[in-house]
């Protein structure tokens, strides 16, 4: 299974990341999960606030804890 974590940026931009996961993960774990795969990528700094992110899951994949950026 796997968890879609959208983050606002400070180019007013929202990226979205899939993180892969189990069904009982803590919504934190996923936030910090994308937080920490925006802060590698080429895009500018995303927001830190947890409460501006968005998180939904996908029951469609296997669970194993992995980002992948989109």
């Amino acid at each position: 299974m796997f968890w879609m974590v959208a983050l606002l940026a400070q180019d007013g931009m929202q990226y979205v990341y899939r993180v892969y996961a189990p069904d009982d993960a803590l919504p934190a774990d996923l936030f910090w999960a994308a937080f920490h795969c925006h802060d590698e990528g080429p895009h500018p700094r995303a927001s830190d606030r947890f409460d501006a992110a968005e998180i939904w899951r996908n029951p469609a994949a296997p669970a194993h804890l992995t980002v992948h950026q989109h």
